[in-house]
């Protein structure tokens, strides 16, 4: 019967599982207490500061709150150092009157309402404890070198237990290594020591978490000892230490100093950390690996800590209980260790906690409180704290182990039910009440909320409702049509509304409506749909070597509404704090990058919905270290072994080794290669050279460099011998015509083999007798006495105090050659064309060539030309190497005379030429005109004036001039050609357009055609006629009816009437910045300024110019008020020659009144004159007392001896004249001017720089002012040249007038 009431029991659960969910009460409605924060179970606090247990909680009515201690009612207000914080159950305790050990206790808090009771868990306050290390007196430990070795660290028990390390006295930790390690319990474990171990300072450290303390043990020495050592010093450490192991410390095989025995057990809770370890001694140092008996080890769970002897898995599970088995391995041989592991569990719940039910009159609901633990745990139930059996009775609850169900609920009924879960290792308390509710639905997601999601991300949009009974939510799109339950639309049972993958299409407004027996309410939310962000250039791998900089980019897309942010991480960690790391946009720099550098790079882009990332892996490269250890064994008289240790390579694989050696005997500090091995190799075996005493290093190389040298290794010294080989590069050779200089590469130290070095130099004719001679220090041998240019036969042998080398092999050379002593013969030429020419000759007999024949050379000159008879005589010399009998002759010059002869020559030198010969070259293609110039330009003509070319080539028979309009577009128009007479200099084009630029190309013709043309370019310019005559259409072009004619101008220079100015609209305006100037301009010169003098001005050379270039106004600044200017534009050719100018325009810039005073008045002003006039006046009067004393001034007697300077004297030691006459004021220095047309001419004045020194070529600054000697030379002064006085005053004319006021 009772089973069938269980099952009832459990068919109703099923049943009404879907009627009741868990929900969120609002706080403006009744509702029982819930706890909202509690300390934890074990609450261990600091005893320095006051003591908090937190205890709030949530109700409506907001719920009171009282607390038990010890199980008992504890009265907050009978105890003055403890207070409960307002509206809270939160408990403060002032430790400042009071000690916290007293409040030690376990404390309980309760908070209740007029709807029920909730209550906490048991929270156990504990206060830290650091106690202090006992006082010990530790003697020094002494043990033998390789056995093994505990340090024990033992540090006092502390709440919560201490972090054990150790150090030395300097805080540094102490090094650790598979042979060296800390236990788990902080002892520190040797394997086997080593003689490196001893030390002084072996200190361990306990450091306590919560108050944050460390305390120290006291320092422990350790000396190892070898076993003589041990001996020696026994009587030393006998009375106060401690000695260990007497016996020698050999080889061992593994044995665990921890776990003892064959196996042990350990239990561990389910959800916390397993940590086994297994340490062995040994020697050498055993290896400990770990194996799962029953199974394989968690991988994701598993780590491997203190060299391999510490086995961890975190978040234990029932599946890690078994055997774990640790070996302990070295050459001699293996131990094993098997752990037998129990998991046991304290209560954890299966499907969560119970959840609060809110249920409306008349409904049903349960609360579920399940558990699992090893062992099983039991449970039990309270109402509002009191336990269920105890409270009193409803008939709607019924209690079935670890369910209570609840069938048709009533007003009234509402409670806070406690389940309590527990077994040996701990309990589960939780609260969960019952509300029994009317209330129509509410909706509590905020209106109008906007979601944003990821296109094709999975969409939900919340419908979190409250209502009792439980309200019913439906869903709609924009025009509520439908409602939304159907694909792609997922409902969820608490109102969420799900769209798997969001598209662009299901952005919009959504609407929800929650409906219950009591009423209806509806919510509008919105939903958009953004595009992905994607990272489209992802970052690369780079090798990098250390110094160097490398870029990582990562160029990104993403939605434009969204905001973007990109963060670079390093190994998953954030970027080091380094000014050497600049993150840009889209790309992240590392300069100087350091192996620290190394790692994988991410960049991350974040938006506020989704983000993507992309990683690169970073390789800092440098060059190896250097090998160490280098060792030599299998040793031999010509070889030996080399053994080394390859340094870190740094992230780049050594590809070879490079074995050098050092001579120490023959050649101390030089290096030189022997070598190479793979660099997967890390021996050698090295041949050797007898007499040698070697020092070998190794260099490693991988693909960033070769590293530094090893340190050297031992010298190694091999035995003398006889050589093995003979002198390379032997030749004999002449100096003289009767003698053989035989020489040789000398053997080095290295390849002598042996002391006493010395040759055997041995030689004779071809088919004659050997003659032997012993050469020492020295690699040449000389033969005097013989015939010229004889062949020899030759040969060296190396020998030393152990004996000769090996037979050597004979060499060939020839005595000393002499000049030849004849010439070719039966030489021709063969004329080409205008520029070549080819010369034939016949082979000189070899013994008149007395010597090796290097080949032939022609010398050659051109006489003159034959247009002109002006010689020239500048000769030139074509080598043809080697044996050859005819050579081109190319370069020459068209229509010309040359003469030639040929010569052979040896080694010596050159023979005697041939006799000289001659030739004449046919005339050539000419050079272009020397020059084209444009004159007269009128509306419709233009004369053109050119001069002949300068290379002729040969008679001139004509020119062709060829001419072509250009329109504003740079168009060129129809081509035009002239034939013109050899005669004639210049030519008048008529019949042009008016206003038109033309581009003429000239050149000249000989009998072997046209040579290269002259272009020039010139523009007519605008009918005057035209312009006034506003009924004639300029742009047509139609006044132009004939063709253009060309008449030869007069032989007399043409009257240059001014053209008219293509100026045009030139206007001014006085500004506050200065003058404006503007004006029109139709003309083709590219060089226009304006220009500009104050009206009046006697000197016309004044005017003042700015260059203008492409444009129509300019500014005229700093000019003066209160005065008028002349104004004129002008245009300029190449050479700086004014073609065209405007007509002047008067511009008057208005005076502004002056706000300073006048400065001739002021007191300071007149002061400052008389001081400087007094300072001349005392110059002058010190010049007049030196002129007294010296007699005359060098100039003065130089004008009364000389009055021509022809028969000034030079100095000897510069070759300059000794003084300058005052005669020099008509020469243009500095500032003065030329002529306008830019010419000097020589009928004016015979002075010129070319009639003194070295010819025209004066040097001057870099402003154009002389700086070369000034010569005495006079010239009379020309009245035509009249306008010179207005030139600058030159330093010359300064000095003569101080000689006249003198």
């Amino acid at each position: 019967m009772m089973e069938r009431r269980r099952m009832d029991a459990a068919l109703l659960v099923l049943l009404l599982g879907h009627l009741a969910t868990a929900l969120e009460v609002p706080l403006d409605l009744p509702q029982p207490p819930t706890i909202t924060h509690q300390s934890p179970k074990d609450y261990i606090i600091d005893p320095r500061e006051n003591i908090i247990i937190h205890c709030e909680a949530k109700g409506k009515p907001h719920p009171s709150f009282s607390w038990t201690r010890n199980g008992t009612h504890f009265d907050i207000d009978q105890d003055p150092n403890v207070t409960m914080k307002p509206h809270s159950g939160t408990l403060v305790v002032d430790i400042s009157r009071a000690k916290a050990e007293h409040y030690e206790s376990v404390y309980q808090c309760t908070a209740r309402n007029k709807h029920g009771t909730a209550v906490s868990n048991n929270i156990v306050v504990q206060q830290s404890r650091s106690p202090l290390w006992s006082k010990e007196k530790i003697k020094p430990i002494v043990v033998q070198e390789g056995v093994s070795l505990v340090l024990p660290c033992r540090p006092p028990a502390g709440l919560p237990p201490p972090i054990i390390f150790w150090m030395d006295n300097y805080f540094q930790r102490l090094p650790q290594s598979s042979r060296v390690s800390q236990s788990l319990n902080g002892d520190l474990y040797f394997s086997n020591v080593l003689k490196e171990d001893s030390r002084n300072d072996y200190i361990c450290y306990a450091r306590f978490p919560y108050t944050q303390t460390i305390q120290q043990k006291q320092p422990i020495t350790v000396k190892v000892l070898s076993m003589d050592a041990i001996n020696d010093t026994m009587a030393a450490f006998y009375n106060d230490t401690d000695l260990f192991s007497e016996e020698p410390a050999d080889e061992r095989k593994p044995i665990f100093l921890i776990p003892s025995g064959p196996s042990s057990s350990k239990t561990v809770l389910r959800g916390q950390v397993l940590e086994m370890e297994c340490i062995a001694e040994g020697l050498p140092t055993p290896e400990i690996s770990w194996t799962k008996v029953s199974g394989d080890l968690p991988a994701k769970r598993t780590s491997f800590l203190h060299y391999q002897r510490t086995l961890r898995i975190v978040n234990v599970s029932e599946s890690d209980a078994g055997d774990y088995r640790c070996t302990g391995r070295n050459r001699l041989g293996s131990v094993h260790h098997t752990i037998h592991i129990v998991v046991n569990a304290a209560p954890y719940w299966i499907s969560g906690a119970p959840r609060n039910l809110v249920l409306a009159p008349g409904e049903n609901g349960v609360l579920t409180c399940r558990a699992s633990g090893t062992p099983k745990p039991s449970v039990t139930w309270a109402m509002n704290g009191i336990p269920i059996e105890n409270s009193p009775k409803d008939l709607s609850r019924t209690v079935d182990k670890d369910t209570i169900i609840f069938t048709v609920v009533q007003t009234g009924s509402s409670a806070v039910y406690q389940c309590n879960v527990s077994n040996d290792y701990g309990y589960l308390l939780s609260n969960a009440f019952v509300n029994v509710l009317s209330e129509p639905p509410r909706v509590l997601t905020p209106a109008n909320k906007v979601y944003q999601v990821i296109k094709n991300h999975r969409a939900l949009m919340d419908c979190a409702s409250f209502g009792s009974p439980i309200p019913n939510i439906t869903w709609f799109k924009d025009s509520r049509s439908s409602t939304l339950d159907g694909d792609p639309y997922i409902l969820h049972d608490n109102g969420t509304l799900e769209i798997h993958v969001a598209q662009a299409h299901n952005s919009g407004k959504y609407t929800c409506v929650a409906r219950n027996s009591l009423g209806i309410y509806e919510n509008h939310i919105y939903l958009e749909v953004k595009e992905p962000t994607r990272i489209l250039k992802q970052p690369e791998y780079k090798v990098v070597q250390r110094g160097r900089s490398v870029v990582f980019e990562c160029k990104v897309k993403h939605d434009p509404s969204l905001i973007p942010t990109m963060t670079w991480l390093k190994d998953d960690g954030e970027l080091p704090d380094d000014e050497r790391l600049i993150v840009d946009a889209d790309s992240l720099t590392i300069s100087s990058v350091t192996e620290n550098d190394s790692g994988e790079y991410t960049c991350i882009m974040n938006t506020t919905l989704d983000h993507d990332s992309a990683s690169a892996q970073l390789t800092v490269v440098e060059r190896p270290d250097p090998p160490t250890d280098l060792e030599l064994t299998d040793q031999k008289k010509r070889s030996v072994q080399l053994t080394w240790t390859p340094g870190d390579e740094h992230n780049s694989p050594i590809q070879k080794f490079l074995i050098q050696y050092e001579d120490i005997m023959h050649h101390r500090g030089h290096w030189h290669n022997l070598t190479e091995v793979p660099g997967t190799k890390t021996t050698a075996h090295l041949k050797l050279s007898p007499y040698v005493h070697y020092t070998f290093r190794v260099l490693a190389h991988n693909g960033v460099d070769f590293s530094r040298p090893s340190v050297p290794s031992r010298v190694f010294k091999t035995d003398a011998a006889a050589p093995d080989e003979n002198p390379t590069g032997v030749q004999g050779f002449g100096t003289e015509h009767d003698n053989l200089v035989i020489s040789w590469k000398p053997l080095s130290g290295f390849q002598s083999n042996g002391p006493g070095l010395h040759y055997k130099v041995s030689w004779r004719p071809v088919g004659g007798e050997w003659t032997t001679v012993t050469v020492a220090n020295n690699s040449k041998f000389t033969v005097s006495g013989t015939p010229t240019f004889v062949p020899y036969e030759i040969k060296v042998l190396a020998a030393n105090d152990l004996g000769d080398g090996p037979e050597p092999a004979i060499a060939h050379g020839y005595s000393g050659e002499d000049l030849p002593i004849a010439a070719p013969e039966n030489v021709q030429v063969m004329v080409m064309n205008s520029t070549l020419a080819e010369v034939h000759w016949d082979p000189v007999p070899s013994k008149l060539i007395r010597g090796h024949l290097k080949g032939f050379k022609v010398h050659y000159w051109r006489e003159h030309s034959l247009h002109k008879h002006n010689s020239h005589h500048m000769e030139q010399i074509l080598v043809f190497s080697g044996n050859h009998s005819h050579g081109m002759l190319p370069g020459l010059h068209p229509f010309s005379l040359y003469s030639f002869n040929v010569r052979v020559y040896n080694g010596k030198g050159d023979g005697p030429p041939s006799h000289t010969q001659q030739f004449e070259t046919p005339e050539g293609v000419p050079g272009p005109p020397t020059s084209l110039t444009v004159t007269n330009p009128s509306p419709d003509s233009l004369t053109l004036e050119w001069s002949p070319p300068h290379v002729r080539n040969g008679r001139i028979t004509g020119y062709s001039l060829k001419y072509q309009p250009v329109n504003n577009s740079n168009e060129l128009g129809p081509v035009e050609e002239l034939a013109l007479p050899a005669n004639e200099t210049s030519v008048t084009l008529s019949n042009l357009k008016y206003n038109t630029r033309y581009k003429f190309y000239l050149n000249a013709k000989t009998v072997r055609g046209a040579g290269p043309t002259i272009p020039q370019e010139a523009h007519t310019i605008i009918d005057e006629a035209l312009i006034s005559q506003p009924d004639v259409d300029l742009g047509t072009g139609n006044t132009q009816t004939s063709h253009p004619i060309a008449r030869s101008p007069p032989r007399h220079p043409p009257h240059k009437a001014l053209p008219v100015s293509p100026f045009g609209n030139v206007t001014s305006s006085v500004q506050e910045g200065g003058a404006l100037i503007s004006w029109e301009y139709w003309g083709p010169e590219k060089n226009v300024y304006v220009e500009y003098i104050v009206e009046n001005s006697e000197d016309e050379e004044e005017w003042q110019k700015e260059l203008v270039n492409g444009s129509q106004n300019i500014m005229l600044k700093g000019l003066k008020g209160g005065l008028a200017y002349r104004v004129r534009l002008v245009a300029k050719g190449h050479h700086d020659q004014s073609l065209h100018q405007s007509k002047e325009l008067l511009v008057t810039v208005p005076a502004v009144a002056s706000r300073q005073v006048d400065i001739a008045t002021q007191g300071w002003f007149i002061g400052l004159m008389c001081a400087i006039a007094l300072l001349i006046l005392i110059l002058l009067i010190i010049c007049f007392i030196q002129r007294n004393k010296g007699g005359k001034y060098p100039v003065k007697e130089k004008e009364d001896a000389h009055t021509d300077p022809e028969f000034q004297p030079m100095k000897d030691d510069d070759c300059t004249f000794g003084e300058y006459s005052d005669n020099e004021d008509h020469k243009p220095l500095k500032g003065s001017r030329t002529p306008s047309n830019g010419t000097v001419k020589r009928d004016d004045s015979d002075d010129s720089l070319v009639d003194y020194g070295e010819g025209g070529d004066g040097q001057f600054n870099e402003d154009g002012s002389f700086i070369g000697q000034y010569s005495g030379k006079s010239v009379s002064r020309d009245t035509a040249e009249g306008h010179e006085s207005s030139e600058a005053p030159s330093p010359i004319n300064a000095m003569n007038s101080l000689n006249s006021f003198v």
